[in-house]
């Protein structure tokens, strides 16, 4: 079991400041492959492909893609950091990989454990930035209406089934760029 000490962007109560509808299955853009995580995954050409994958979150479309080389390979839905908890803008690169994490509340340090219904982290945490004690990265959430919303404390919320796709296909040290 591992915990993810002070993930901003977990789930507590708080009010929707922002509201975007965006399709539940992304539509790719005119002249490219299907990038909808709705599509199965063609793992096989993912694991004998030479070119290293990477992460571009586009925090104004409300996107992280997918990219083997110079070429998109997915595109997933996702929920942004909301007004004072902003998700950090720049390059980045995966430090941590966690399943079943832990998850340490950056406001009051209280600690819940991977298996409680209150954790908000989901089954996955790709942690990309850090100030040294507090966590920024991509998460699962039980509340999936929030995906599509700037709604976080800073982190990148994602269905389940996508930040597990996620966590399947990328590894340490992938690179990650956050622009609006």
């Amino acid at each position: 079991m591992v915990t993810a000490v002070g993930a901003l962007g977990v789930a507590l109560p708080f009010v929707l400041l922002s509201r975007q509808q965006v399709p539940a299955t992304p539509i790719a853009p005119t002249g490219s492959a299907d990038l909808s995580p709705s599509t199965p995954l063609d793992r096989s050409t993912l694991t004998t492909a030479s070119a290293p994958f990477h992460l571009k979150v586009d925090l104004s479309d409300r996107t992280v893609t997918l990219y083997r080389g110079e070429n998109p390979v997915r595109e997933y839905p996702i929920a942004i950091g909301r007004l004072g908890w902003d998700t950090p803008i720049g390059n980045f690169q995966v430090a941590q990989k966690f399943r079943d994490p832990n998850w340490i509340n950056p406001l009051t340090d209280e600690w819940v454990a991977a298996d409680d219904p209150q954790n908000p982290l989901g089954g996955y945490w790709i942690g990309f930035w850090t100030d040294g004690r507090d966590w920024v990265g991509f998460h699962g959430t039980p509340d999936t209406n929030s995906v599509g919303t700037a709604t976080s404390h800073g982190c990148i919320r994602m269905h389940t089934e996508h930040i597990q796709e996620l966590f399947e296909v990328i590894d340490l040290n992938t690179p990650v760029e956050v622009a609006l």
